[in-house]
């Protein structure tokens, strides 16, 4: 009976042990700053425009692909794209038509640069280095973001279409 009374007793023990190291490391996941959480590697959830009275374009549409990476260092890099961009008929990217061309260049959306966070304003300022819209290039930019549970969403005011803003929804998925 004494026995008994032991093993259960060591049982308890470890299982409260363990509860506790596990509530440790919980506060420890949930006190990593922003920047620190977004490092890694993200996928599209959804891209829109808004228009000035509000209304939506879904100008890279209804299943757009994409990818964001967040590096320690500082630099990132995103690629976003229509699922349904038209092959070339020529199979030649350098003999595109007038058409492919421009079904490719209004399709897609690519950059990288650096990246900083300010914790207390929820704010991402990126750094252009280079954009497949070549008026990006160099450019510095500041976006509002929200950040809960491996859900990143972030706005830009400063988009690639004149007049409107963008909103980006990333999954982290490394």
């Amino acid at each position: 009976m004494k026995r008994l009374g032991f093993f259960t007793m060591t049982g308890i023990l470890l299982l409260s042990a363990a509860a506790l190291l596990g509530g440790e490391v919980l506060a420890q996941q949930s006190a990593k700053t922003f920047k620190e959480q977004f490092v890694g590697t993200w996928t599209l959830v959804e891209v829109f425009y808004t228009t000035p009275n509000g209304g939506r374009v879904d100008s890279f549409g209804a299943n757009p692909k994409g990818r964001l990476r967040f590096d320690g260092d500082g630099t990132y890099t995103l690629q976003i794209m229509r699922s349904d961009l038209p092959k070339f008929a020529s199979k030649n990217r350098m003999e595109g038509t007038a058409e492919e061309n421009k079904a490719v260049v209004q399709g897609t959306m690519s950059y990288y640069g650096t990246y900083s966070v300010s914790e207390p304003d929820q704010i991402l300022a990126v750094h252009l280095d280079a954009c497949s819209f070549p008026n990006f290039d160099g450019a510095d930019q500041k976006r509002p973001f929200t950040l809960n549970g491996g859900i990143l969403t972030f706005t830009n005011k400063d988009s690639s279409v004149a007049g409107m803003s963008v909103q980006q929804t990333w999954k982290q998925i490394k």
